[in-house]
C-alpha cells in the first residue's frame, strides 16, 4: 500500500492507493500549522499498511539529498511552514521510504505516467490559481537542480495598454504577480468567477501565458504542455493562447496543432495526487 501526500497551502490532500493510480481512501485536511495538520495527517495514514509515501509539496522546498535541510518546507510565505522538516517527520513517523518534490513536479509526473502526457517522455504542467507554478518531466526523470523550477516567476513583457504594477511581493510583474487569480481580481476589481463573460480579462491572462508558453518551449522543448488549475478552467484562456502564441514564436521552431499540444489535465484534480503516489512508488523502488 502506498501512502501520498499533495500538500497545498490550503489543504492537504492524503490518499492510499497503488502505482497504477488506483486511490482506495481520500481525506482532505486544512492547512493551517504543523502540529495540528501532521496530527492529523498521520493518524490518517496509520490506519494502513504503507510501504512508501510520496509528498508533492508547496514551497519552495529543498529538494537536494546532499543538503543538511533536505526534505524541508523551506522560504514559504506560510511562515508556520517556514523551516520545516516534512520529509523527515514523516519518516519518524512511518519508517518508510518518502518520495519528494514539489506540487507542480508530482503532477507533471501523474500526467506523464497515467493522464495527458502518457507514452511521452518529457512534458510541462502548469497551474494557473491563487499562484502560477510550473514542473517538467525530461527524458522521463523529474526536472531538478540546484533547486526546483520557479517558472511561475519569469519576467515577461508588459501588455502596452495594461497599467496594473503587479501583485507578487517578491517581483511584482512576473507571470504570477500579472497572471494568478488574486492579480485578475486586483486588476479588474472583481472575483475571477464574476469576471467569465468578459473578454479582454481572458485575452490579457492569454497574451500573458502565451509569452511563458513561448520560453518554455524555446528552453524545455516538452512533448506535451498540460494548463491547469482555476484560471485555465476558462476555454477563453486556451483560445487567447491558440492565438498569441503562434504570432509569438514567429515560425522559428515547429509545434503540433496547438489544440492537441497545449491541453487540460489527462487527469482532471487528481494530477497532483496520483503524482504523489507514483512517487511513494519510485521511493519504494530505489530503497
Amino acid at each position: 500500500m502506498l501512502g501520498a501526500i499533495e500538500a497545498g497551502g490550503t489543504k492537504f490532500i492524503c490518499a492510499v492507493g497503488e502505482a497504477d493510480g488506483t486511490i482506495h481512501e481520500r481525506i482532505q485536511i486544512p492547512t493551517t500549522v504543523p502540529a495540528e495538520t501532521m496530527q492529523r495527517v498521520v493518524e490518517f495514514f496509520q490506519a494502513y499498511p504503507l510501504e512508501a509515501i510520496g509528498v508533492g509539496s508547496f514551497g519552495p522546498i529543498d529538494v537536494n539529498p546532499e543538503s543538511p535541510t533536505y526534505g524541508y518546507i523551506t522560504s514559504t510565505p506560510k511562515l508556520a511552514w517556514k523551516d520545516y522538516p516534512i520529509v523527515q517527520t514523516l519518516k519518524d513517523a512511518f519508517a518508510v521510504p518518502v518520495g519528494f518534490t514539489t506540487d507542480v513536479n508530482g503532477a507533471a509526473l501523474g500526467e506523464a505516467t497515467l493522464g495527458a502526457a502518457k507514452g511521452l517522455d518529457s512534458c510541462l504542467y502548469i497551474t494557473v490559481g491563487t499562484g502560477i507554478g510550473a514542473g517538467a518531466i525530461v527524458r522521463g526523470e523529474v526536472l531538478e537542480g540546484l533547486s526546483h523550477p520557479e517558472m511561475g516567476h519569469i519576467l515577461l513583457r508588459r501588455h502596452p495598454n495594461d497599467p496594473y504594477q503587479g501583485k507578487c511581493p517578491y517581483h511584482h510583474d512576473c507571470l504570477e504577480g500579472l497572471a494568478a487569480g488574486p492579480a485578475l481580481e486586483e486588476r479588474w476589481g472583481e472575483k475571477g468567477i464574476d469576471l467569465v463573460d468578459r473578454h479582454e480579462v481572458w485575452d490579457l491572462e492569454g497574451y500573458y501565458l502565451a509569452q511563458a508558453l513561448m520560453q518554455y518551449i524555446l528552453i524545455l522543448s516538452p512533448k506535451k504542455i498540460i494548463l491547469g488549475g482555476g484560471v485555465s478552467n476558462q476555454p477563453q484562456v486556451f483560445t487567447a493562447i491558440y492565438q498569441y502564441l503562434p504570432e509569438l514564436l514567429q515560425g522559428y521552431v515547429h509545434i503540433p496543432e496547438l489544440s492537441t499540444y497545449i491541453v487540460s489535465p489527462g487527469l482532471g484534480n487528481d494530477a497532483g495526487i496520483t503524482g504523489a503516489l507514483l512517487l511513494a512508488d519510485r521511493a519504494l523502488t530505489k530503497n
